[in-house]
């Protein structure tokens, strides 16, 4: 019996060595080399400097890294709203008996399934000044055209829309899971008693998908932090600095500048940042959960 078991414990150690082996070459690995740079001065061609909390003296001096950091939660004040609101709505169109539903619900879902570049690439010509889709299109009402990437408070607005137009097919497609599950009696009751479409869907709707909502605000809240290939490659995290993201910034200093040391110091301070937000989030929105 023991022999049979010590057999099958070595069958199960041999399926999961691709995952332990990959696991420590891409997760742990880096982590722990990123945690060891914190306390070093390494431009990746000489060998590494120990600093101590140099790197973190720094940190706490780097308006620049503030900044972005402003920016990223800007960037998260009009993007998080904007993209609940869209997909929320249309969720709640395509969960009606339509012609088509099955086209538009796979249309809405297409741009998230192409690459972030091809799609960065597109907007920005869309946004492009003189040659764009949307300033020809304002021309022709006989509107002033807008610098939708060259002016510092349309900047970070016109990147949120173009991420929002990107992700809101994923969130369409939670949001419909969520209203599936609303039981049908409960609008069958509200008819009955003569309720509204807005009330339906204020005190029968939203409450029985707040804990969809609360996956759509946290998963929105991480890649809103995430935030990189659009200023990288649209505006290069200007006009005046006003698209630089925190990710933008943290890629700098490492590829950039070669400041390994002070780039890993800024993730880990970035994703104690991410955490912290994503917690109080969590907390604040499950204190008003109907299950």
């Amino acid at each position: 019996m023991f022999r049979k078991k010590g057999k099958r414990d070595k069958i199960g150690y041999i399926f999961s060595l691709p995952y332990i082996i990959h696991f420590s070459i891409f997760t742990a690995f880096p982590i722990t080399f990123s945690f060891l740079l914190i306390f070093h001065r390494w431009d990746i061609i000489s060998p590494m400097q120990w600093t101590g909390l140099q790197n973190f003296v720094r940190l706490a001096h780097d308006g620049l890294f503030f900044k972005s950091l402003i920016n990223t939660l800007i960037f998260l004040f009009i993007h998080i709203p904007l993209q609940i609101t869209v997909a929320l709505a249309l969720a709640e169109f395509l969960n009606q008996k339509i012609r088509f539903r099955g086209f538009f619900r796979a249309a809405y879902f297409m741009p998230v399934v192409v690459s972030g570049v091809v799609i960065t690439i597109l907007w920005q010509q869309l946004y492009a000044q003189d040659t764009g889709v949307l300033n020809t299109l304002l021309a022709s009402l006989h509107l002033p055209k807008l610098p939708w990437l060259t002016s510092p408070r349309l900047a970070m607005p016109s990147i949120a829309i173009m991420a929002t137009w990107k992700n809101v097919g994923l969130y369409v497609v939670l949001f419909l899971v969520g209203l599936q599950t609303v039981p049908t009696y409960m609008y069958e009751a509200a008819d009955l008693e003569g309720a509204s479409h807005w009330q339906k869907f204020r005190y029968i709707t939203l409450p029985m998908i707040n804990p969809t909502m609360i996956m759509v605000v946290i998963l929105s809240t991480i890649g809103g932090f995430s935030l990189f290939i659009e200023p990288y490659i649209m505006t290069g995290g200007g006009p005046l600095g006003s698209t630089l993201s925190a990710m933008l910034y943290i890629y700098q200093q490492a590829f950039s500048f070669y400041h390994m040391g002070y780039a890993a110091t800024l993730g880990f301070f970035f994703a104690a940042v991410v955490f912290s937000v994503i917690l109080i989030q969590k907390k604040v929105i499950e204190s008003d959960v109907y299950y």
